[in-house]
C-alpha cells in the first residue's frame, strides 16, 4: 500500500516503524518544521524526520499545510491511505478525502473520551482506571471521525504520563497495522462515534502542574504521576520550585494548614490536603536533582509545620 505518513513527536515513530516493516511503502514523512530547542536555540529535528530520514523516506517540512500547491504536492504521491500520529496541525478536506482507503487516525484514547490534545497524561491525572488507542478515518471536526478499531489498557497503580505514552506507542503501532490490513482486505468496521460520551482535554501548559493542596491527596497524587515527566507537578518550598515526583495516599488529616508539613519519616515527608495526606517519596528542588525523599533529608534540614506553596 502506498502510504503518506503525517506525524511529529516520539509517539508518532513506533508506527511510522511498524508501517515499515510491514512492508508497505511510504511515499513520503510530512513532519512540523525543525524548531529551536534549549539554550542555545540549536535547530532540531522532529523524532519523525529523523526516523525518516534514517529509512531513506522523502521528508516535507511544510510551513503552510492549507495551500493547494500542498495539497497537490501530497496528491503527486498518489497515496492508498494517509497515516496521521500526533501531527499537530489540522488538515484540509481535499487531502482527508484524498485517499482510496482513506485519511486514517492514530489517537491515544478511547474516543469518543478525550478528543483534543494530550489524552495521555489525563487520563493519568483523572484517575482513569483505564485508557487505550482507537484508529479512526478522520473527517474535518476534530478527533470526531469513524471509529475503526480500538483496544483497551487497564492502568498500573502507578502509571505515569511517561509510562502509558510507551505503552500507548507501542499499541497504537500495532493497531495501526492491523487496520491497514482490514481496509485492504475489506473487513474494517466503521463505528461512529456518540456524541452524548464525547468529552474535550486541552494542550497542557506548565501552570497546570502547580499543585494545590486544597485538592484531595488522591487527586495530587494522580497529578504528580499524571505530568510526569513532563511538565511535572510541583509546588514551592522557601521561594523555590519544589517538583514532587512520586507520592503515596494516606488516610487521615492532622490539625494544621493546607500544604503544611505535619510529619516527617525517615524515607517520607507527609503534607496536609484538602482531603487525607500526601507522603512524597521523590523530589527535586530547584537547581537539584532528583531524588529520594531519604536522599533529599539527609542533605537538607526540614521542619514540621512548614507550608508549601508559593
Amino acid at each position: 500500500m502506498n502510504i503518506v505518513f503525517f506525524g511529529t513527536p516520539d509517539f508518532a515513530v513506533k508506527t511510522l516503524e511498524a508501517i515499515v516493516a510491514a512492508g508497505h511503502n511510504v511515499r513520503a514523512v510530512i513532519t512540523q518544521p525543525d524548531k529551536p530547542k534549549g539554550r542555545s536555540k540549536e535547530l532540531c529535528m522532529p523524532p519523525v524526520k529523523e526516523t525518516a530520514l534514517k529509512y531513506n523516506i522523502p521528508v516535507i517540512q511544510p510551513v503552510k499545510v492549507r495551500t493547494p500547491e500542498f495539497v497537490e504536492e501530497i496528491r503527486s504521491f498518489e497515496p492508498d491511505a494517509i497515516v496521521v500520529v500526533a501531527f499537530g496541525r489540522i488538515l484540509v478536506k481535499d487531502i482527508i478525502n484524498m485517499p482510496k482507503y482513506g485519511c486514517i487516525n492514530v489517537h491515544s484514547s478511547l474516543l469518543p473520551k478525550y478528543r483534543g490534545a494530550a489524552p495521555i497524561q489525563w487520563a493519568v491525572v483523572n484517575g482513569d482506571e483505564k485508557s487505550g488507542v482507537t484508529t479512526m478515518l478522520m473527517d474535518e471536526g476534530l478527533d470526531t471521525g469513524d471509529i475503526l478499531m480500538q483496544e483497551e489498557l487497564v492502568l498500573d497503580r502507578k502509571e505515569t504520563g511517561g509510562s502509558l505514552f510507551d505503552k500507548l506507542a507501542d499499541i497504537g503501532a500495532k493497531l495501526l497495522i492491523k487496520t491497514l490490513e482490514a481496509l485492504e482486505n475489506g473487513t474494517a468496521a466503521r463505528t461512529p462515534q456518540n456524541e452524548l460520551l464525547a468529552s474535550h482535554v486541552e494542550m497542557i501548559k506548565k501552570e497546570d502542574g502547580l499543585i494545590r493542596f486544597t485538592k484531595s491527596a488522591k487527586e495530587i497524587e494522580c497529578l504528580i504521576r499524571g505530568f510526569n515527566p513532563w511538565p511535572s507537578a510541583y509546588t514551592y518550598l522557601d521561594g523555590k520550585v519544589l517538583k514532587i515526583w512520586d507520592a503515596d495516599v494516606l488516610d487521615g488529616k492532622c490539625a494544621g494548614a493546607l500544604g503544611e508539613i505535619t510529619e516527617i519519616t525517615k524515607s517520607q515527608i507527609i503534607v496536609n490536603t484538602g482531603n487525607g495526606r500526601l507522603a512524597i517519596n521523590e523530589l527535586q528542588l530547584e537547581g537539584k536533582k532528583r531524588m529520594t525523599t531519604d536522599a533529599f533529608l539527609r542533605g537538607m534540614k526540614l521542619e514540621k509545620g512548614i507550608v508549601l506553596g508559593k
